[in-house]
């Protein structure tokens, strides 16, 4: 059981990670208490997120929302900003979608699915507290991109239209930011041993990666956490993640 630690480097931060219930949220919100934080973890999955708050220990929450709508993330951000009496210190945005098919083969549909979890979302709980951040003049967001952030990979059109764009969100997010006390981080992994990769078991090791040659959730966590966990005055624009 990890408790928060006043002497963590992230001590009494409240802090939000969004799709926490399993994979690279989960992994993160474990460093990020024991680094000292106190932690809400959100996702869609109840019994996940409260099996998480209570290996976690006293003191972190778990808070159900869907982002897939934005009242589901509106909600969130009520509840979140109950907890932490206005803008959480820390803002890890990891909630998303992997959707893979060729155009073509897409649907409209889930191509807004797509953007709504990828990016709209994001953008939306960015927008919510960033004028609390700005008021006390700190703050560190988080966005988890991925390495489909910057290349082109087949059967990707969905997908790295919405890290793309979430890219682009975290770059203007830096560069309004620079010199106010908020720090826009941006942490983007190659191939990531997840559940992500249910669906499409059949293809690693041929289209995808096998298993065994990605990263581990708990890399991801890490390198989130490094950025943290730096002094003040450094800023971590932005961390590419791959297997050696």
């Amino acid at each position: 059981m990890t408790l928060p630690s006043a002497q963590g480097p992230l001590a009494g931060q409240h802090a939000l990670v969004t799709g926490a219930s399993k994979g690279i949220g989960a992994a993160t919100a474990r460093a990020l208490a024991a680094a000292g934080a106190v932690v809400a973890v959100s996702a869609r999955s109840a019994a996940a997120l409260e099996a998480l708050v209570k290996e976690l220990g006293a003191g972190h929450r778990a808070i159900v929302a869907d982002l897939s709508t934005a009242a589901g993330a509106d909600a969130l951000i009520a509840a979140v900003r109950a907890w932490a009496g206005g803008a959480p210190a820390i803002i890890v945005n990891n909630a998303g979608a992997f959707p893979h098919a060729a155009i073509g083969a897409q649907e409209a549909a889930g191509l807004s699915q797509t953007l709504r979890l990828n990016l709209e979302a994001p953008f939306q709980i960015v927008n919510a507290f960033i004028g609390d951040m700005r008021a006390r003049k700190s703050g560190d967001i988080v966005t988890v991109g991925s390495v489909a952030d910057k290349t082109a990979f087949t059967g990707n059109a969905e997908y790295s239209a919405s890290k793309y764009g979430v890219r682009a969100m975290h770059e203007v997010l830096r560069s309004e930011t620079k010199g106010s006390g908020i720090r826009a981080i941006l942490v983007s992994p190659g191939s990531v041993d997840t559940e992500i990769w249910m669906p499409y078991e059949s293809l690693l090791g041929s289209r995808f990666p096998a298993r065994e040659s990605m990263l581990a959730a708990d890399d991801v966590a890490r390198a989130i956490a490094f950025a943290l966990t730096q002094p003040r005055h450094v800023d971590i624009d932005e961390l590419r993640l791959t297997r050696s």
